[in-house]
């Protein structure tokens, strides 16, 4: 569903990602690590079709699309803050979206699947500028479901989110990849992606320096692992 072949992209004389391969497949959660300025955001850009990269080659669900094509039609982003029109809400959001795909759905089928991700009934048509960071998310969620979305790209999803909030989320994660989506996230919170992901892989530098299928580490390996691969970089 998702395969990134040898991308390389540059910034002036400076390397931010580089020659980098990766794959996920459908029904997968992939967890991207590293620390800040590793790469992960400018690989999550090009895998959007946001950012040309200067080598490489991207493919989205099998489709022979360019980037920005491919993502418009097979890919969903859920960003850290999911953006909504504060004045319309939750089903006027979703609404608004499917229109400018050119698509209408039905109330009451917005309604089915804001129920099916958890969003509070009083909260359906209600204006979202009183929704907390957990609320946004899942309406993001129901976007991306009304899209019938193949690929779905997170950009830090927990941040921010109460404990509560963030189990609750990355069981809805779950449940989309169940259903046969691929699923990549980058992400800060080994705890979150060790219970959620399938496969991780370490970016440093712009390299892939490490990758582990997580069924096989026990708890607390992934920790030390993350660790020892940044320590090997310097």
């Amino acid at each position: 569903m998702i395969r990134i072949e040898h991308l390389t992209k540059r910034y002036g004389e400076r390397v931010v990602v580089n020659d980098l391969n990766l794959h996920v497949e459908a029904g997968q959660v992939y967890a991207l690590l590293g620390p800040n300025g590793a790469g992960k955001s400018t690989t999550i850009g090009c895998l959007l079709g946001f950012v040309k990269p200067d080598t490489g080659r991207i493919t989205l669900a099998g489709s022979p699309l360019m980037p920005a094509e491919a993502a418009i039609r097979h890919a969903a982003y859920i960003a850290e803050n999911v953006a909504l029109y504060e004045r319309l809400t939750g089903v006027e959001n979703v609404d608004f979206f499917m229109r400018l795909l050119g698509r209408r759905l039905a109330t009451a089928e917005i309604e089915a699947l804001l129920e099916r991700v958890g969003l509070p009934r009083h909260a359906w048509h209600r204006h979202a500028h009183g929704y907390s960071k957990g609320m946004r998310q899942k309406v993001g969620i129901v976007m991306a479901l009304a899209k019938g979305a193949r690929v779905l790209v997170l950009d830090e999803p927990t941040s921010g989110l109460d404990p509560e909030a963030s189990v609750a989320f990355g069981h809805l994660i779950r449940t989309v990849a169940n259903d046969g989506a691929a699923v990549i996230m980058a992400t800060h919170d080994l705890l979150r992606a060790q219970e959620l992901a399938d496969r991780c892989g370490v970016l440093v530098g712009g390299h892939l320096v490490s990758e582990w299928q997580l069924g096989e580490l026990h708890a607390g390996e992934l920790e030390r692992n993350y660790l020892d691969s940044l320590a090997a970089r310097g």
